[in-house]
């Protein structure tokens, strides 16, 4: 259950705690977070995909960052291709049209951090 922390003078919630059973993953084992309820300003994908898997080619109106924290990545920026490995940070600016896959062979971890409270995502491919 999440935890809502302490209020200020005004009325206000300073902190909120949400459990990780209640991030439930997908059946893509990917968990989804929009910071809306929680007047964080930011969302996120946590993204656990196999070899193969990745969101096809899409875009939001606000950057997107990525942030690797196991395997391999390999991602689509407009008309640029690259790969990046645990550590690496991507930045991708809104609007810009982006995707990426886990070219193997090990699962693929990452955070997808969307500057914004809700996701919006236009897919452009299928």
């Amino acid at each position: 259950m999440s935890h809502t922390g302490e209020t200020t003078a005004n009325n206000e919630t300073a902190y909120h705690v949400i459990r990780a059973d209640e991030l439930r993953p997908t059946s893509g084992r990917t968990v989804k977070f929009e910071g809306e309820p929680y007047r964080a300003g930011i969302s996120f994908f946590h993204v656990n995909a196999g070899p193969g898997e990745g969101p096809g080619l899409h875009r939001h109106p606000y950057p997107e960052t990525w942030i690797v924290r196991s395997g391999r990545a390999r991602f689509r920026a407009g008309n640029a291709e690259v790969e990046a490995t645990p550590g690496d940070v991507l930045v991708v600016e809104a609007g810009t049209p982006h995707g990426f896959r886990n070219p193997g062979p090990e699962r693929l971890e990452l955070v997808c951090i969307h500057a914004a409270e809700r996701m919006v995502q236009e897919n452009l491919e299928t």
